[in-house]
């Protein structure tokens, strides 16, 4: 490892807060990190960080050298990124983080056709529901549901997906049919519940626009998205979902919707974000076959509710 690689560790190791965390998302020992960092220290001749046996803070001298890793690592970004926008194919590796259910169903085939395309492009996904740092993680993009509040990422909308109050027809026989906020509210239904996220409030305007709220009754709580879907199938509880949620439950009679008159808010688009403005020609390319793929004025999956929507 050369001085500049362990200027970025000492980065990443205050970035993610210990050496052990930095060992572990590197695949190595924790020992490798901690004598890189002692090299470093060698190196430039001061202490750089003041270790305990529970944590690790940055000296005046490390809070210095900080700054110019950071400097480091956006001149390196930036070179990497106008070289690539110069190659008359794209190249080099592409990191893409997504959600769970939109990653497999729509980030992976569009990776597929991407490869196909642009053999010289490696790619690597990581999909989880918690909220990845892009720049921090060295991520190109990142596919979020909800309009994204970083303001130091460029985020671009890739496509709309309703809500929609669902049950399984089993469900209505129990419980009748289901025409008013008040019945709606209280009947069991599946939330969506993560850290952080609990969805079981949602907004909805009248025929004024003025918005109002409604409240689910929680009697399922689960982290997976398609989870919820699941369970309303199962006839136990209701839901809300989004339309990119369902796939043939409407068609094969699993679900059906429930007051789908309501105006609810938009709550589950979609959005593209990334570090850079001028992102490099892979990233623009991965994105536009994501586009073509999905649809881009009405969804692929808009076909599933067609029969319900306005």
């Amino acid at each position: 490892m050369d001085f500049s690689s362990r200027l970025l560790l000492l980065l990443e190791v205050i970035e993610l807060g210990s050496f052990t965390n930095v060992a572990a998302q590197k695949n190595v020992d924790r020992s490798v990190i901690s004598k890189q960092i002692t090299r470093l220290e060698q190196e430039l001749g001061v202490r750089l960080l003041n270790r305990t046996t529970r944590s690790l803070s940055l000296t005046t001298a490390g809070n210095e050298v900080l700054k110019q890793a950071k400097d480091l690592r956006e001149l390196l970004n930036n070179t990497h990124r106008l070289a690539q926008n110069h190659h008359s194919e794209p190249r080099g590796l592409l990191r893409i983080t997504s959600s769970m259910m939109f990653g497999r169903q729509y980030v992976q085939e569009a990776i597929c056709q991407f490869q196909a395309e642009y053999p010289q492009v490696t790619c690597e996904l990581r999909l989880e529901d918690k909220l990845v740092d892009l720049v921090q993680e060295g991520f190109d993009i990142g596919f979020r549901i909800g309009k994204p509040k970083d303001s130091s990422l460029v985020s671009r909308k890739i496509a709309r997906s309703r809500l929609l109050i669902v049950a399984a027809p089993k469900f209505i026989q129990r419980h009748g049919k289901i025409d008013s906020l008040e019945q709606l509210q209280t009947l069991p239904a599946t939330v969506y519940s993560a850290p952080g996220l609990f969805l079981n409030k949602f907004r909805y305007f009248d025929s004024e626009q003025q918005e109002h709220y409604f409240q689910l009754n929680p009697a399922y709580k689960v982290n997976d998205v398609e989870m919820v879907v699941k369970s309303a199938v199962a006839g136990n509880t209701l839901a809300v979902v989004t339309a990119q949620m369902i796939q043939n439950e409407f068609r094969d009679g699993l679900l059906v919707p429930i007051m789908p008159e309501l105006n609810l808010d938009d709550f589950g688009t979609f959005y593209a974000v990334y570090p850079h403005r001028d992102a490099p020609i892979k990233t623009k390319l991965f994105l536009e076959t994501l586009q073509n793929m999905i649809g881009k004025d009405v969804p692929i999956w808009e076909k599933n509710i067609a029969a319900f929507l306005p």
